[in-house]
């Protein structure tokens, strides 16, 4: 049988023709991801499938790095100045022992997806492919924007901080018509909520100056806050993203607040727990307003353990492969008392919950039911299987628990996540996924046999729910 064929994922007839009729023609709204607008606009072409594919310097797919290492291969072969096509050789190793993983899927089938290369990522077939790839990534086609429109993506949001003067983005804004597909911003406020890392007081002296206001407690703070949110909005910003490894929820007094602020511009060392955790009650729930006023999506990426390696961050930084999946057994409760308290003010945003650790996942989505609200589509939504859950158990056990403690067909479906220009395949085996679930209720008479109703909702998942959610 060959490898990735037509059906691979697709174990029945429903699935077969749910994904070929329907989900296979939709567009991408890629609503969450790390590529930089810069390199979009600068649109250059990447000098080998090493550059695109595996890394740039540090900027690649950690991913891939997590089971290079794991696979023995040398840092300077991963993140280091090792030869480049070495560095290809190793992953190809690499992927030969990975049977099972998503990645050994994803890479053969961004390979046959876009190089059209029907051979299998291996030692042996390594110079061959390298050959083939290296020879396409210097043409036109190529290029980032014709990746992103070739691969029928309409919508791409970026991450970016509030100091972000978004230049790119307003660049790319007056080509919208001519690449086939917008480039928007995402605002990431992570410095903002992290008062207990050692640069607060540095990250606070920035935002002022990019606003222009003296910030100087809770309010001057949020106040320069709000004026970014304007900012933001002027440029098609729809979205926020908040990256909580942990939360607890702890009510402090507005005074409290500001003298918090005023010790962490000082020196964060001396904060203490309830400090903290009531500083960052406090301004996400004055980013929840912020939010809902200008209709905004608000998406929380919740209960991480990050930077677990000290002496590798230490060399080589943050997002280097270096993280695990969170161990915070009460988040999920902690985020519905932040929602409860949020009720209470009329402050709910559209709000989608991801979290690493899927114990967390019928807790959000049962407690995300409490706050729906009527006439509002699905104001809050369990987030797609994400991180090391994005996998195809992981994505079944999502669809699953969406479907059965809300409604899977208001669901805003995949996004890619990711720094590379090679993985909306990912939408694809996302889609397989979904088919194939569905295809299965079909089988045993869960479903009916209606492919104008299923294949509607099937559509809805994969493009449409996220366009109309966003309001993209």
């Amino acid at each position: 049988m060959t490898l990735l064929n037509d059906y691979f994922i697709l174990t029945n007839e429903p699935a077969k023709k749910l994904y070929h009729d329907y989900a296979a023609k939709m567009p991408i709204a890629d609503y969450h991801c790390h590529l930089e607008a810069q390199d979009i606009y600068k649109n250059k072409n990447y000098a080998n499938l090493t550059r695109i594919w595996l890394n740039d310097g540090l900027y690649g797919d950690h991913y891939k790095w997590r089971l290079e290492r794991a696979n023995g291969v040398a840092e300077e072969l991963i993140t280091g100045d090792g030869d480049e096509y070495e560095k290809f050789l190793a992953y190809a190793k690499t992927m030969e022992k990975a049977i099972g993983s998503p990645l050994f899927e994803w890479s053969n089938l961004e390979l046959k997806r876009y190089f059209g290369i029907d051979k299998m990522l291996s030692v042996k077939n390594a110079p061959e492919i390298w050959q083939m790839a290296n020879e396409k990534l210097q043409t036109e086609a190529f290029r980032p924007r014709n990746l992103i429109k070739d691969s029928n993506v309409k919508v791409v949001v970026t991450t970016d901080d509030p100091v972000s003067d978004l230049k790119w983005h307003k660049l790319l804004r007056e080509e919208e018509v001519t690449n086939g597909f917008q480039v928007l911003p995402g605002m990431r406020p992570d410095d903002l909520l992290r008062i207990n890392q050692g640069n607060y007081g540095e990250y606070v002296d920035k935002l002022s100056q990019v606003t222009g206001i003296e910030i100087t407690d809770f309010d001057s703070l949020m106040e320069a806050v709000a004026q970014r949110f304007e900012y933001f909005t002027s440029v098609g910003c729809k979205n926020s993203d908040h990256g909580l490894n942990t939360f607890t929820f702890k009510k402090l007094s507005h005074s409290e607040i500001d003298a918090i602020i005023q010790k962490a511009k000082i020196s964060v060392r001396d904060l203490t727990v309830d400090e903290v955790n009531g500083y960052q009650t406090a301004v996400i729930e004055a980013l929840m307003k912020l939010n809902q006023q200008y209709n905004w999506v608000m998406q929380f990426h919740v209960n991480v353990i990050r930077d677990v390696n000290g002496p590798m961050f230490k060399k080589l930084g943050a997002n280097t492969g270096f993280d695990s999946m969170g161990t915070q057994a009460n988040i999920a409760g902690e985020m519905m008392k932040l929602y409860s308290d949020a009720a209470d003010q009329g402050i709910i945003p559209k709000t989608i919950f991801y979290s690493t650790n899927p114990n967390d996942w019928m807790q959000l989505a049962t407690g995300m039911q409490n706050f729906q609200e009527a006439g509002v589509t699905q104001k809050l939504q369990l987030g797609c299987a994400w991180w090391f859950n994005d996998t195809k158990k992981g994505m079944e056990d999502q669809l699953n628990i969406m479907a059965q403690q809300s409604l899977l067909a208001n669901f805003v479906g995949m996004l890619t996540d990711s720094r590379s220009f090679l993985s909306y395949t990912r939408h694809e085996y996302f889609r397989r996924v979904l088919c194939n679930v569905i295809g299965e209720w079909v089988v045993n008479g869960q479903l009916p046999e209606d492919y104008e109703y299923l294949g509607k909702i099937v559509e809805d998942i994969s493009y449409n729910n996220a366009i109309k959610y966003f309001g993209f």
